[in-house]
């Protein structure tokens, strides 16, 4: 496994778990050293478990050395980064580009390269011809094997998946992947074998669709809080249609994270290269963001037009609950703007310090939600932990100066937080209040 971040771990943790013999490799020395000593930088349910129980038996092991990695190796698999360039949109594979070429320095024998990154459609082609350029005699095939894990539930998505897919274009790579998944073939999880490209645009499709019902949700949201409706209600009657589904159709303060909004943004980029413009994707970008600003009117509306000078009790800050990651978190646009608007900022997030406490400068962190709204003028709701679902809401308005609620994920009714003597609630579609129009000039101002 060539990459031990997220994907490249939780991956070769599970594979090792399947009772495959699993070898890590990364550049990062200190990374290797703790994962070595069981210890696990990134937050994710039941991870440090598994990882230790195949440590110890001998089946997972961790290395700086890459020819020592893929020596005899049946399958190599690429997880490396794929972060967003700047400028353009589009997916930076320089990191991928470069662990090609260090495989096919390192290959000894005929293994199968395995994308597991998420790349544009024609990477593995680019990827076969680095390793072909650099090492001519190397015995090799390229597949395309997308993750699709999801934060805070990856061992349980990587060992109970909705399909794999698998691009491949020869019997015997078919034959080494169909190998490496044959637990979950035998227990009949679907396992969809395609093409190298049809594998690479599954991904982004599956992802740019999930984004859409969320931007789409939001946009709905949006519309409740003006004509009376109840979003929770709308999604509910809407979830009930299996066309549709009730998945990521719950209002919020928009998506983040390390995928949706990479991936989108990518998906777009290619559409605009090969000159057919994704204008749904494009659109829902668009809606993302509009989403995550126009949080910040509604905490302003709660708190009579300005933060000047209030104290904000902020709950959870990272993207989704059950995770430690912050990219892209919608409390990265709505906290510098408290922060800005003068307001003094308090966050609780069980797990979110660690990233955030350089990325969200000038707030304070606390470890318990009643002291962090002890005397607040606003307590405001980002991440719905569980921790938070059924906190005291008449010890919380108790404490504070002007009990005011901006629950972003809808996880308390605005009757409850009335009844509990909060002053003034706004929930995502469900509150209705005057806004206005453009949604960024209050921000602007």
């Amino acid at each position: 496994m060539v990459g031990a971040g997220y994907v490249g771990l939780v991956s070769g943790v599970c594979f090792s778990d399947f009772g495959h013999r699993v070898v890590c490799f990364d550049k990062a020395s200190e990374k290797i050293a703790m994962l070595e000593h069981g210890e696990v930088l990134i937050y994710e349910p039941g991870l440090n478990a598994v990882l230790a129980r195949n440590v110890e038996a001998g089946r997972l092991t961790f290395t700086t050395d890459l020819t020592a990695a893929v020596d005899g190796a049946d399958a190599v698999f690429i997880a490396v980064g794929t972060p967003t360039r700047r400028g353009d949109g589009h997916a930076d594979l320089s990191y991928v580009m470069a662990a090609a070429a260090d495989i096919a320095r390192a290959l000894t024998s005929y293994a199968v390269v395995v994308t597991k990154s998420t790349v544009p459609v024609g990477t593995n082609r680019k990827v076969a011809e680095v390793i072909r350029a650099t090492r001519p005699d190397a015995a090799f095939d390229v597949v395309s094997n997308p993750e699709f894990l999801r934060e805070g539930a990856a061992i349980d998505d990587f060992m109970k998946p909705d399909r794999v897919v698998v691009g491949v274009e020869s019997d015997r790579a078919k034959g080494v992947m169909g190998d490496v998944y044959r637990p979950l073939f035998l227990r009949d999880f679907p396992i969809v074998y395609t093409d190298l490209e049809s594998a690479e645009m599954i991904k982004y499709a599956a992802n740019a669709f999930l984004a859409t019902k969320i931007s789409f949700i939001n946009e709905i949201a949006a519309l409740c809080e003006r004509v009376g409706a109840d979003v929770k209600s709308v999604a509910k009657g809407m979830g009930l249609d299996g066309r549709i589904g009730n998945k990521f159709l719950h209002a919020g303060p928009g998506y983040g994270g390390s995928c949706f909004p990479k991936d989108t943004s990518a998906l777009a980029r290619i559409g605009q290269e090969h000159g057919v413009p994704q204008r749904i994707t494009e659109t829902v970008i668009a809606v993302n963001d509009l989403t995550k600003r126009r949080m910040i009117d509604k905490v302003l509306d709660l708190c009579d037009g300005s933060v000047n000078g209030k104290t904000i009790a902020v709950l959870g800050v990272t993207f989704k609950p059950e995770t430690d990651d912050m990219r892209d978190a919608p409390s990265l646009t709505v906290i510098p703007a408290l922060v800005g608007g003068g307001a003094r900022v308090r966050v609780v997030d069980p797990h979110g310090a660690r990233e955030g406490a350089a990325l969200l400068p000038g707030v304070d962190w606390l470890d318990d939600p009643y002291a962090a709204t002890e005397g607040a003028d606003c307590l405001l709701i980002l991440t719905e932990w569980n921790q938070f679902r059924a906190l005291d809401l008449k010890r919380l308005a108790s404490s504070m100066t002007h009990a005011r609620l901006a629950d972003l994920r809808n996880i308390y009714d605005r009757a409850d937080a009335l009844a509990a003597r909060f002053i003034a609630y706004d929930g995502v579609g469900r509150t209705p209040q005057a806004r206005p129009t453009d949604a960024t000039q209050r921000v602007a101002e």
